[in-house]
């Protein structure tokens, strides 16, 4: 988690884009005709120009994947963006994820040096604080590295 903790209930800053179980999941929908995953989420008609169907089952997308490309936004972002005072820069990650070959955007947390990033590691899906107001704190999901198998099992020995 790349900040301080809060005793605020933790809120989807996008209702239905995400779950926030442990391990989180994008959600998106499979056409039941053509097979075709979307995300977000489709509801009305299959967005294949081949496919005429209505009909969608729900599908939890892959957890990770490869960095496709990224990078840092310096400057703060218009309304309706809420920022930290003062403006924190942040990285944008395009993820290719594993099973699906689709690219997700989404942020890094702040804790990861832009530097640190490398086209074609490993990524994962984490759920990190966006915003907080009075009452919550509005989490989205973000792409961090996949931690080396010496760094999850406390380090090399």
């Amino acid at each position: 988690m790349s900040e301080p903790k809060t005793d605020k209930p933790r809120v989807p800053a996008v209702e239905g884009w995400f779950t926030m179980s442990e391990p989180p999941a994008l959600l998106g929908t499979r056409c039941v005709q053509c097979s075709t995953i979307f995300f977000p989420r489709e509801t009305v008609a299959c967005r294949n120009p081949a496919c005429r169907s209505t009909a969608f089952t729900d599908h939890e997308l892959s957890r990770r994947g490869k960095l496709w490309s990224y990078t840092t936004a310096h400057y703060q972002p218009p309304p309706p963006f809420i920022a930290d005072d003062p403006f924190v820069p942040y990285s944008i990650a395009v993820v290719e994820l594993e099973a699906e070959k689709m690219t997700v955007l989404g942020q890094v947390p702040t804790s990861v040096p832009a530097e640190s990033l490398v086209v074609g590691m490993e990524m994962e899906l984490v759920i990190d604080r966006l915003y907080e107001d009075e009452q919550n704190e509005y989490v989205v999901w973000k792409w961090q590295p996949v931690a080396s198998s010496a760094t999850e099992n406390g380090g090399a020995r």
